[in-house]
């Protein structure tokens, strides 16, 4: 489906208010406990009758957000490109309604300046955009999301420390020197330096 058409589908579901979690995805989190305090602080503060809860549709990372969503009585749903059904990634069985935008890419700012089909829908359907770490495709995603009015919420969080190292050693890249991520670049980097 095209971005527009995933808006609508979760428009549809009747909900007053689209609340969107970004975050890491298969990078993970350095301290998942931390993590899960703030989306769960972040949780209570919306009203499980009125609003429904977005992500990225798979299970690591950010969502985590979806069990504890569901356990507190709020609807899931998630917006993924298709590069990730291709490529066989699993989708979080806690995330009830998953829109699948035709999409090349992962996600973020392509090279004509212009978000991908799959971050414009992420985009377009949130009323409010809450993140916790993430990296360039959630930094740029905050940034459309705050030009075009959205409520916008940052939390700072580093990318599993490990995972991290291990992913460069695999793609033969140097080590990394932050792992506070791209989007906390818009923000401030508070700990996690590595390296110099």
């Amino acid at each position: 489906m095209d971005a527009q058409a995933a808006v609508v589908g979760i428009r549809s579901l009747g909900e007053k208010r689209v609340v969107t979690f970004l975050g890491f995805s298969d990078a993970g989190y350095e301290d998942e406990a931390r993590a899960q305090e703030v989306l769960l602080a972040e949780l209570a503060t919306f009203d499980p009758r009125d609003t429904i809860v977005c992500s990225g549709a798979t299970a690591q990372g950010i969502g985590m957000v979806y069990p504890l969503a569901l356990r507190k009585g709020f609807r899931t749903v998630g917006i993924v490109s298709s590069r990730a059904r291709a490529e066989g990634v699993l989708f979080s069985k806690d995330c009830e309604r998953v829109f699948v935008v035709d999409d090349p890419t992962w996600g973020g700012m392509q090279p004509n300046e212009y978000l991908s089909s799959t971050s414009q829908a992420m985009v377009d359907a949130s009323d409010v955009m809450i993140a916790i770490g993430g990296g360039a495709i959630a930094r740029d995603e905050l940034v459309a999301g705050h030009s075009k009015g959205k409520l916008v919420r940052f939390h700072p969080a580093d990318m599993n420390h490990a995972r991290a190292m291990a992913n460069a050693i695999k793609e033969g890249g140097p080590a990394p020197r932050s792992f506070c991520g791209a989007a906390q670049a818009l923000f401030q980097c508070t700990g996690g330096e590595e390296g110099a």
